[in-house]
């Protein structure tokens, strides 16, 4: 039996790549999770301790996550909890570990456009989803993109999964991001 437990939280480290003896890929972070609650006696919110959770990705969600996520992002994690008790000669504890079996940027804090993996290795006729309702909006879209792109000092996030849609507040975010 296992259980299965869904979390969303933020990265606290930078997520690892590595290869199992199979070579198979493994993509790991931790995570921390905060909740709060309201303080009837005090009539304010109190933000709870954080639970901390390694968390492990396999396989195409590996290499996805490698390419995708970055410290202090904030995701929703979906997988198998195992909960392991450890000792070595000075200490014990307990390691809780997810399993995960998906995970996406929480999009209370973001919005993204979705990029199939290995995209490039597909014609746009292999590829599905919905098709533009305006091809000016998409025009636009593109030449604004293309505008961004051409900036001096641009930042090189294609790889990354987001798609700017307001270059003047991305351009501000992404400077954050770098700083």
């Amino acid at each position: 039996m296992s259980d299965h437990i869904t979390v969303s939280g933020i990265i606290g480290t930078v997520p690892r790549r590595s290869v199992a003896k199979n070579g198979a890929p493994i993509t790991s972070f931790r995570l921390a999770s905060r909740q709060s609650h309201r303080d009837r006696t005090k009539d304010e919110w109190v933000e709870d301790e954080s639970s901390w959770y390694s968390v492990s990705t396999f396989r195409q969600l590996a290499t996805n996550a490698a390419s995708s996520l970055a410290k202090g992002q904030h995701v929703i994690v979906s997988g198998r909890l195992v909960i392991r008790r450890w000792t070595n000669a000075e200490r014990s504890g307990i390691a809780v570990e997810i399993l995960a079996d998906a995970l996406g940027h929480d999009l209370t804090w973001y919005t993204t456009m979705p990029v199939r993996s290995g995209a490039s290795s597909r014609t746009p006729a292999d590829q599905t989803g919905p098709e533009p309702a305006d091809s000016a909006e998409s025009a636009e879209s593109a030449e604004s993109a293309i505008a961004y792109e051409a900036e001096s000092g641009h930042i090189d996030r294609s790889e990354d999964g987001f798609v700017p849609t307001d270059t003047d507040a991305d351009r501000d975010a992404y400077a954050r991001l770098d700083s």
